[in-house]
């Protein structure tokens, strides 16, 4: 009986510690995958929102840190649209920690008719392929593998479009309450041609709006119409000076103009290359406006036309470093038969981090309003002012947004869980 307790204690001592075994080696195991991914190459992710989540999971042995200080790789990408519709996206891989002055640039080319899934695995692909310069200098390195899928000989390409593409948009919008309803219909024709050496771009957009309100009076309604057709030619000189000619022709019941038609000779300088458009600009443009203008109704000058000169001068700066982004651009304009009828606008779009996980956001614009030369003499409605149909005397007008972000805990961030969504 001795005996048969003795071996069954050694039978139940064996099974527990074979049972005991997988649970020490998987802890071994998650422990060692654990210290793995802490070795990972370190990177932070200055890219839209639309594509954090999907580069995380299509990407997992790289560590995504919250904070671009704690990072050894800082990706940042800006897109710009082209002339075929879809968009550039500029991809730049900046070194930091071990990694300083390592860098690569790199870029993405979306069509016109991409969807957004098209779109996120191209520029992951693209990425991963520059993500391996730094991470074959990592432990990780060794559980990667690069496959080769081959491609087609390289074709040179005829266009029987010649460039020029072509973008029709329709859009209609209902809305109904008990009292009140909305019927909305907008029209967007665009065709453009964008090469190197040159831009055309042509534009007509037409906007019709109609409000119906069921008042303790009767019935109220309201009707806006606008027409805008606009067209831009420009002659890329250098890499520095451009020149070209705007052409608009517009009506609009808001800013009491039945046609008014502009043309406008240009030229720009830039202070930094063309070529660096991705992060930096600082453009200089200068126009000089001829304006024949019918207008609706008789202005509070005693005008139903007129033919006006006048001129603008921009400066605009846009830069998009590591600490942050900034685009500012100040306007201004006068008329020529009277100077004291000016404007001078200044806009503002800031996004700047301070220190580790603290970042301060502020957007705004101002404008010093003299040039409301086409206001009607008879005035607005109650009315058109709630509703904001007719233009209405201002001598300002400003919009300021400000807030900041602080983010601390761990500096991981590489976990998507979608369940419950966002």
């Amino acid at each position: 009986m001795a005996d048969f307790k003795l071996v069954r204690g050694i039978v139940l001592f064996l099974v527990a510690f074979l049972l005991t075994i997988p649970v020490v080696l998987e802890a071994q195991e998650k422990s060692s995958e654990q210290n793995l991914q802490q070795q990972a190459l370190k990177t932070y992710l200055d890219v839209s929102g639309w594509l954090q989540e999907y580069i995380k999971t299509e990407i997992p042995y790289v560590n995504y840190v919250r904070d671009r200080q704690q990072a050894q790789v800082y990706i940042m990408m800006t897109d710009q649209e082209t002339g075929a519709g879809g968009d550039e996206y500029t991809i730049k891989l900046i070194g930091q920690k071990n990694f300083v002055s390592i860098d690569d640039t790199l870029k993405y080319v979306s069509l016109q008719a991409d969807t957004d899934e098209i779109i996120r695995s191209g520029i992951v692909k693209v990425l991963k392929q520059g993500l391996m310069r730094y991470v074959e200098k990592t432990p990780l390195a060794k559980y990667i593998d690069i496959a080769y899928q081959g491609t087609a000989k390289p074709m040179e390409v005829v266009d029987k479009w010649n460039y020029w593409v072509f973008f029709v948009d329709m859009d209609v919008d209902l809305e109904a309450e008990q009292s009140q309803d909305e019927y909305a219909v907008d029209v967007t024709f665009s065709a453009e041609r964008v090469t190197p050496r040159s831009k055309i771009s042509l534009r007509l957009d037409s906007d019709y709006r109609r409000n119906n309100y069921d008042l303790e009076d009767g019935q109220y309604t309201s009707i806006s119409r606008s027409r805008n057709l606009r067209g831009l030619y420009v002659k890329s000189i250098n890499d520095h000076w451009s020149a070209g000619m705007y052409t608009n022709a517009n009506t609009s019941t808001y800013a009491n103009k039945e046609l008014s038609i502009n043309v406008a000779p240009a030229i720009e300088y830039n202070i930094f290359p063309y070529s660096d458009y991705t992060r930096r600009e600082f453009r200089l443009l200068y126009r000089t406006f001829y304006n024949n203008v019918r207008y609706e109704e008789e202005t509070i000058y005693d005008k139903t036309k007129e033919n006006l000169f006048y001129q603008s001068l921009s400066a605009t700066f846009e830069l998009k470093e590591r600490w942050g982004s900034l685009y500012s651009s100040m306007e201004g304009l006068h008329y020529f038969h009277d100077f004291s009828k000016n404007r001078l606008q200044f806009f503002c779009d800031l996004d700047v981090r301070l220190f580790e996980g603290f970042s301060l956001n502020m957007f705004g614009y101002v404008s010093m309003i003299r040039d409301q030369i086409s206001l009607p003499k008879s005035g607005a409605t109650e009315e058109e002012i709630l509703l904001r149909r007719k233009q209405i005397a201002t001598d300002y007008e400003y919009f300021i947004s400000f807030g900041f972000r602080y983010t601390f805990g761990s500096i991981y961030s590489n976990v998507v869980n979608p369940r419950f969504g966002s």
